[in-house]
């Protein structure tokens, strides 16, 4: 097969515009590459006393196409830089021992060029190196001290036969019988996204919960470690009860639960095994959780089905006695408890942290909201409902952690124009303090641009929020090319944090327009269950409304307009070309073409009345009448597909490759480039490379379609 860089042609054809002066000072704009010098910062940990914090610093190294995570600490005054603190590249998951004398991380070796399991360490904060607590199949993961610091649970996967010593035969060599490699599938979700390899779940693999004895000291033996639970069933967001004597988990423990509506439940273990029981129950999914000071309340973020169930539910932040009937705190708080703004550049290893905390006196919370493009810190009275900002922006809050007392909270913070960095802030609120600096020296030489923040009224009336990014040496009084950008989910939202895709775009002389269209989060429950039964649909009208707005401007050539999206945005994308042809390139990423095959194929199910109201056997008309494939014969415009040969939540099959497939019959200009290993998260965890590849195959696109040169002038 002939490989087309799509890129390298582009770039041949025009010319590139990224150096800029500036003050008689040379800084030049963002490239494609810098991804590569982009330091990110996973998993804050802020120590019990609050002196310091420990985190995961995650780099991409350019010659082995791979990320490092190594674990780093900072003081929390701002006195000393960061320094490193383990010597892995693949550490990760830092968690300090309630008396913060110790430090339980996961590390993965290697061994014969093989990635190991990754196991559990322990290291002194005194000095010296880590140390292996676990040595155990298929690895251990997600550490959790006991109060006593005496005892860590962690979660492991492996089946019981993995467990047990493998006999030995005559010549002491292990006797290795031969396994099937043929699956017997009963469920219907067989498969998930991310899952390495082929894709497939294992029904024996299920995550269950296990404790290792840590409290003898560095040169002890290492401890057999004891299984917890066990059964069809797993367990995940561990946490310990303040006494010591259960281990709390979140579950959805009903067989076959793709039959029922959503929901997962929070459930307590004896520390020595036994039947768990429910503490707090809610009619949908519970996520993120934290006990009261006396351990008599729990707190957690939650999502409702509804009734009749619906496509979209916001999340609320809940309280309920332990075994007692919750509470919902943000009720008559529109907008979404827990949530967050996308873009591309999340640490692509390591941890977020963002449990709701709860201050000393039990009479408050503190908790991450989405709204309205930002994603802030709040404090909610308990008592009143009452919400006061804690650190308040336009930016994106991606995680936190506080001390023990709740009067430090360590957090990392992203804008438009900062990856991410380090902070730190009172409780209580007020000013917070940056204590990173790993992008400063590449960010200072660079020129990029801020957002511009609009709001335009749509064809209903109804108001939409977004943002148009401009280029560097942007002159109002020229012509620009502009790239429509359209986020997935659907039911997610952008705002005001980093997009390395957006900014680069710019700096090749587009202006991008960005927006939350109805069915986007953080704008409330009606606005985002809007869609329901109708997507695409009136969204894609929301879009169209965004583009008038912006061509009334005056500085935007309306003959040289482009869109892109992925996941959700490739089907808009898809559905975009097929109703006008006013843009002269479109990318589809991650797609989805026709719903029917969608149905059939996707890593989770449809089965509930969530998205349709029945399977496409029972109601063909709905899925054809609601797929871009139907309208094929419509598309003009040339349409390149951004694909991931090991994507499972929108399968190939099911979007890019229909399309190309019949674009191709039609003779209309079309091409698809295969990502070899890569899944839905591509342009947010792909190899580096890949995601590099990825821009430059996108604007490479659009650069020979749009011939983009920096502007012209009106």
């Amino acid at each position: 097969m002939k490989r087309i860089r799509i890129g390298t042609i582009a770039a041949v054809l025009v010319p590139l515009a990224c150096s800029v002066l500036l003050s008689g000072a040379q800084k030049r704009a963002i490239t494609d590459k810098d991804l590569f010098s982009f330091v990110w910062i996973a998993d804050p940990q802020i120590s019990p006393d609050g002196s310091q914090v420990a985190f995961v610093r995650v780099s991409a190294d350019e010659k082995t196409d791979q990320y490092e995570t190594s674990l780093w600490i900072v003081k929390t005054d701002g006195s000393e830089p960061a320094r490193r603190l383990t010597g892995g590249t693949r550490d990760n998951s830092p968690r300090w021992a309630p008396d913060g004398s110790r430090l339980a991380f996961v590390r993965a070796t290697e061994k014969d060029g093989k990635v190991q399991p990754p196991q559990i360490y322990v290291m002194a904060m005194a000095g010296g190196e880590g140390r292996a607590v676990t040595d155990i199949p298929r690895g251990a993961g997600g550490p959790e001290w006991a109060p006593d610091g005496k005892t860590i649970a962690f979660t492991n996967s492996a089946r019981p036969d993995e467990l047990e010593p493998k006999p030995a035969d005559k010549d002491g060599k292990t006797d290795k019988p031969r396994q099937s490699d043929v699956r017997v599938i009963t469920s219907a979700v067989y498969r998930a996204n991310g899952v390495p390899g082929s894709g497939f779940i294992d029904p024996d693999r299920s995550s269950h919960i296990w404790t290792i004895d840590v409290s003898s000291g560095p040169g002890a033996a290492t401890a057999k470690p004891k299984q917890v639970t066990s059964g069809e069933f797993g367990e995940g967001n561990v946490q310990w009860s303040h006494d010591g004597t259960r281990i709390l988990f979140v579950a959805d423990r009903r067989k076959d639960p793709y039959y029922l509506a959503g929901d997962s439940d929070l459930y307590a273990v004896s520390r020595d095994g036994g039947a768990p029981a429910v503490i707090a129950s809610i009619d949908g999914g519970i996520g993120q959780y934290a006990q009261s000071p006396d351990g008599k309340r729990i707190a957690f973020i939650g999502t409702l089905n509804g009734n009749p169930e619906r496509s979209y539910s916001q999340s609320d932040l809940w309280v309920s006695d332990i075994s007692g009937t919750p509470s919902n705190l943000s009720e008559k708080y529109d907008f979404d408890m827990g949530g967050s703004v996308g873009g591309d550049q999340r640490a692509p290893r390591g941890g977020q942290p963002a449990n709701p905390v709860w201050t000393p006196d039990g009479q408050s919370l503190l908790v991450r909201v989405g709204e309205q493009g930002d994603a802030n810190l709040v404090r909610v009275n308990i008592a009143s409902g009452r919400i006061d900002p804690v650190a308040k922006g336009s930016h994106d809050v991606i995680s936190y952690t506080v001390d023990n007392g709740v009067k430090s909270i360590a957090f990392v913070r992203s804008t438009p124009t900062v990856v991410g960095d380090l902070h730190v802030i009172s409780a209580s609120g007020g000013a917070s303090k940056k204590l990173t600096t790993f992008n400063d020296e590449l960010f200072n030489g660079l020129i990029m641009s801020e957002p511009e923040e609009i709001w335009y009224t749509s064809f209903d009336g109804r108001r939409i929020q977004g943002w148009i990014q401009k280029p560097p040496s942007f002159d109002p009084a020229k012509k620009y090319p502009m790239i429509l950008e359209i986020h997935g989910g659907p039911h997610s939202a952008y705002g005001n944090t980093f997009t390395h895709e957006f900014q680069w775009m710019a700096a090749k002389g587009y202006v991008v327009l960005y927006t939350n269209p109805r069915g986007s989060s953080n704008y409330g429950q009606d606005f985002g269950n809007i869609i329901q039964f109708a997507y695409p649909g009136d969204d894609y009208k929301d879009l169209m409304a965004g583009v008038d707005e912006v061509l009334k401007k005056g500085y935007i050539d309306a003959n040289r307009l482009g869109v892109t999206g992925g996941s959700g945005g490739g089907l808009l994308t898809n559905w975009t070309v097929t109703q006008t042809n006013r843009f002269k390139a479109a990318v589809s990423q991650r797609d989805i073409s026709d719903w029917a095959n969608f149905w059939y194929t996707a890593d989770f199910t449809l089965f509930r009345a969530t998205w349709f109201r029945k399977p496409p056997f029972q109601d063909p008309q709905d899925f054809v009448r609601r797929s871009p494939i139907t309208y094929v014969e419509k598309i003009q415009t040339p349409l390149l597909f951004i694909l991931g040969d090991e994507d499972f939540r929108t399968p190939p099959a099911a979007g890019g490759e229909d399309l190309f497939r019949a674009l191709k019959f039609l003779k209309r200009e079309t091409a698809m480039v295969r990502f070899p290993g890569e899944n839905h998260e591509l342009s947010r965890s792909g190899k580096p490379w890949h995601r590099v590849e990825r821009l430059q195959h996108i604007v490479g696109w659009f650069d020979k379609h749009l011939s983009s040169t920096g502007g012209t002038r009106n």
